[in-house]
């Protein structure tokens, strides 16, 4: 480990976090951010490329994680760090990795007994909600559909608290309307796919996995939810029951209810 003092905002060194708030533009790196989030970087199968923070952030976590650190340690005050990055970082510590060679669906698979598999999830948050949401309930993986945003956007693995790093994933072949026939290829590995709807004539949640070994969740994005033509690719349509009159639950709570049916 190689730790540096940096003193210069324009140090071509802290080039990967300058504008941060367009790292989404970086399909390259991935992003960790504060303590936690950045231990959870390091443990991945992600590499790691530099840590940057300031102050007692980063003797503390250094002091707990940096045997497991090989990367330039680069020491700044809050200022300059809050000054390259675009706004004030207030947890005092980043680390910045290098993506990782994507996992197929079969390594996702592998081992797995619960699912989740996402079609039209544009938002970020509610990605980095559902990855949470998956490692407290004993979800094994997360596969993407169409239309979803990157699992790997800065906020994305903010909100997942680190767990968007750990937690496997990959993504189904296919455009907007065809990827659906890529679940053929969980079908014929023994899954049972249940697509979460709020449709009266959809099966109780509870009823709808009973007995199942292997089970994969399909949900869709917030308003319009899953296609028909993804819910007629799956197995049984699960409703959560709701008080009367409410409409629908956010995407990544009505998976969470959905995990934790499962999990019980």
């Amino acid at each position: 480990m190689q730790r540096t003092v940096i003193t210069d905002p324009q140090d071509a060194r802290l080039d990967d976090i300058r504008n941060l708030k367009h790292s989404d533009a970086r399909k390259d790196l991935v992003y960790g951010e504060g303590p936690l989030v950045c231990a959870r970087l390091v443990e991945s199968r992600f590499k790691v490329r530099s840590i940057i923070g300031f102050g007692g952030r980063l003797d503390t976590f250094l002091a707990d994680y940096g045997k497991h650190v090989t990367c330039p340690v680069y020491e700044v005050t809050r200022e300059i760090l809050g000054e390259v990055a675009g706004y004030d970082m207030h947890r005092g510590l980043l680390a910045v990795g290098e993506r990782a060679e994507p996992l197929s669906v079969e390594q996702v698979m592998d081992g797995a007994r619960t699912l989740v598999v996402l079609e039209g999830v544009g938002d970020h948050e509610n990605i980095g909600s559902l990855f949470r949401n998956a490692a407290g309930m004993g979800v094994d993986g997360l596969l993407f559909g169409a239309s979803t945003a990157d699992p790997l956007y800065r906020r994305s693995i903010r909100v997942s608290m680190g767990h968007a790093l750990r937690t496997p994933f990959a993504h189904l072949e296919g455009t907007n309307t065809t990827w659906q026939r890529s679940l053929d290829k969980l079908r014929n590995a023994g899954w049972w796919l249940v697509a979460l709807t709020p449709s009266d004539d959809a099966l109780h949640l509870k009823e709808a996995i009973a007995g199942k070994e292997k089970v994969a969740f399909l949900v869709g994005g917030e308003g319009p939810g899953l296609t028909e033509h993804a819910m007629r690719a799956t197995d049984v349509r699960a409703k959560i029951p709701m008080s009367p009159g409410t409409d629908s639950l956010n995407v990544a709570t009505s998976a969470a209810i959905a995990f934790y049916e499962r999990m019980r």
